[in-house]
């Protein structure tokens, strides 16, 4: 298992839900973390914490993102692709709006951090991607625009394993159903006391990190429920 003292980790979303306990957790760890949030003010730096300022919707600051760790920290191992949004869209809605913020968000951002980060993975010989997908990115519920994005995160996952892994880089889809945090509050098809516990997903984060590079996870699905298919 890799050492997680002196690795350095982006997570982006990590100023709540899911990002924040990920964040959390790989601090307790020992990894060094950089945080991309939308707004700085929200999370306080800390003792191997840094904050930058990530907007998936806005050009540039992926890059910016990446070249501030890099300059806080001189190295980048592994990124958690974590931001994302769930705005509900159906086949038959009018209008694309909500669509193309969750294509921009939930696809084009991870898209264009890991290209950014990329490099520097490579670098440092045993890089790690994970990207927060969904088991909507493995099967259709009501959500579709969702699932659309979501199923295009696996996808941008495999390219990353593809391209990377000559290089040493290792990238994982992990893919859970519903997780207790604000993205479900107004979920009513499951109690919220059933859901996955953003802090018991963040666990099995780190140790997706922590893995050599000889036991390589493609993707991992976290289920709360029995489902029929999954």
């Amino acid at each position: 298992m890799l050492d997680p003292q002196g690795r350095v980790v982006m997570v982006s979303g990590a100023a709540r839900g899911l990002g924040l306990s990920i964040t959390q957790a790989l601090l307790a760890s020992g990894f060094t973390v950089s945080a991309g949030v939308r707004n700085p003010d929200r999370l306080a730096p800390a003792e191997r914490l840094t904050v930058s300022r990530y907007d998936a919707e806005e050009d540039g600051t992926a890059e910016a993102w990446v070249a501030a760790t890099v300059a806080e920290h001189g190295r980048i191992d592994a990124l958690v692709n974590c931001a994302g949004i769930n705005p509900r869209v159906r086949v038959m809605d009018e209008g694309e709006e909500a669509l193309d913020a969750m294509w921009r968000i939930n696809v084009k951002g991870p898209l264009r951090v890991s290209r950014a980060a990329m490099p520097y993975l490579v670098a440092s010989g045993s890089g790690r991607v994970i990207n927060v997908a969904s088991l909507a990115g493995r099967r259709v519920g009501s959500n579709v625009g969702y699932a659309m994005t979501k199923f295009a995160v696996v996808a941008l996952t495999h390219g990353i394993r593809q391209e990377g892994w000559d290089k040493g880089v290792r990238a994982t889809a992990l893919c859970p159903g519903y997780i207790a945090t604000d993205m479900t509050a107004q979920e009513t098809e499951i109690p919220r006391a059933d859901m996955t516990q953003p802090e018991d997903l963040a666990q099995m984060v780190d140790f997706l990190l922590r893995v050599p590079n000889t036991l390589s996870v493609a993707e991992l699905l976290v289920n709360c429920r029995k489902e029929p298919m999954l």
